[in-house]
């Protein structure tokens, strides 16, 4: 079984088929097109992909039917193409794909990326990074908003 040295896990371990392929790369880190998902029980259901080209480099994403169970999939043709899905086909969450929201953690809150979510399909583990045809997301949605106080 390979194994590779990251900064966050140390030494990992992991099966060859489960490597997500990442043709053109994701935005801003188009030369890392190689990643292994990581998933430790004690932090489910993130899901942090785990770059094999880089150790330092590792997304923490959570399943997006978990930050927005409502949550509709709409693929351009371009991304569909990326994952071998016929172009007048749109793949479903959990069936044909795995859907990840990146997470940005940062003091003043943490905020998921549904506006372009990592899609990976689940046959062949080709993904993309791929900007949603469907109106009204946005890549700073807000994972847990302040309560209003409540006044009495």
């Amino acid at each position: 079984m390979p194994a590779t040295e990251t900064t966050n896990f140390g030494t990992i371990f992991f099966a060859p088929e489960s490597v997500f392929e990442f043709p053109l790369g994701l935005p801003g880190f188009e030369d890392r097109r190689r990643f292994v998902p990581v998933q430790n029980p004690r932090t489910a259901p993130i899901l942090f992909l785990q770059s094999l080209e880089e150790p330092s480099l590792c997304f923490t994403t959570l399943p997006m039917l978990v930050v927005d169970p409502r949550y509709r999939l709409r693929m351009m043709e371009q991304d569909l193409e990326v994952l071998r899905f016929p172009l007048d086909y749109q793949p479903r969450i959990g069936a044909d794909v795995l859907c990840l929201a990146v997470l940005s953690i940062r003091e003043s809150g943490t905020t998921a990326n549904l506006l372009a979510p990592v899609v990976v399909n689940l046959k062949n583990y080709r993904a993309v990074q791929a900007v949603s045809a469907e109106p009204g997301y946005s890549h700073q949605h807000l994972l847990f908003p302040q309560e209003e106080p409540v006044c009495s």
